[in-house]
């Protein structure tokens, strides 16, 4: 998916809107702001959201922690926004790729590739480097709503971005069989699938039959194969 697949003309309108309690200032607003977003996804992308700190972010930057602090109240809030980024990234591409499909059956086929598939740098992005994002995604993803105060959050519209992503790929497979019970059920197994198979994979192999030589077109087969074995009349 080079550069996100967007031809020169499109690139303009990608314009992801993030929801104004994760953080204190738009980081998009300044060059710090910037900096900020852009460091934080080398740093957990090579080390890992545990050993992630506003104090190693500010020494990556050449700021000061207090500096960080002006932008985000705290790292797992900081989290929720790159990954929330990353979702409506995602939600661009879906948009852009199946725009002009008809048939839900290649459109929906069209959704699982581009879910399962390994993502490119969008270098249109210069803060975001979509592919060490994607890398979060997979190892770093659920822990921005698997806490004890997951319902808060999700009052804050904090995972909306994803939630978003869900209904359309829903909307998809009800246009597929639209007497289908449970579409919000089987669009958030597709999402979740394609990254723990590819987790999975990498670290626990003897919970996947994949191999990591041909890990994308084996995760798009099985998740083929579960999907529209699922939805069949």
């Amino acid at each position: 998916m080079k550069n996100g697949g967007i031809p020169n003309e499109m690139k303009l309108e990608l314009q992801i809107k993030m929801n104004p309690s994760l953080y204190l200032r738009d980081p998009e607003q300044s060059e710090l702001g910037k900096n900020i977003i852009k460091h934080s996804i080398q740093l957990i992308h090579d080390n890992g959201f545990e050993a992630f700190t506003f104090k190693k972010l500010a020494e990556s930057i050449g700021t000061t922690e207090a500096g960080v602090y002006r932008y985000f109240e705290n790292k797992h809030k900081l989290l929720i926004y790159i990954i929330s980024w990353y979702w409506g990234w995602i939600q661009f591409q879906l948009n852009y790729q199946t725009n002009n499909i008809k048939d839900p059956i290649i459109k929906l086929k069209k959704v699982i590739t581009l879910l399962s598939t390994n993502v490119e740098d969008d270098i249109t992005t210069g803060h975001v480097d979509e592919s060490q994002l994607h890398q979060i995604l997979i190892s770093e993803g659920s822990k921005a709503y698997l806490t004890n105060h997951v319902e808060k959050d999700n009052q804050q519209q904090f995972f909306k971005p994803y939630k978003d992503l869900c209904n359309a790929v829903g909307d998809i497979i009800l246009e597929c069989n639209p007497k289908y019970k449970y579409p919000h059920s089987l669009a958030s197994t597709i999402i979740e699938m394609a990254h723990l198979q590819n987790f999975f994979m990498n670290h626990l192999p003897s919970l996947t039959d994949f191999s990591k030589s041909k890990s994308e077109s084996e995760i798009i087969k099985y998740l083929e194969d579960l999907v529209f074995n699922a939805i069949r009349d």
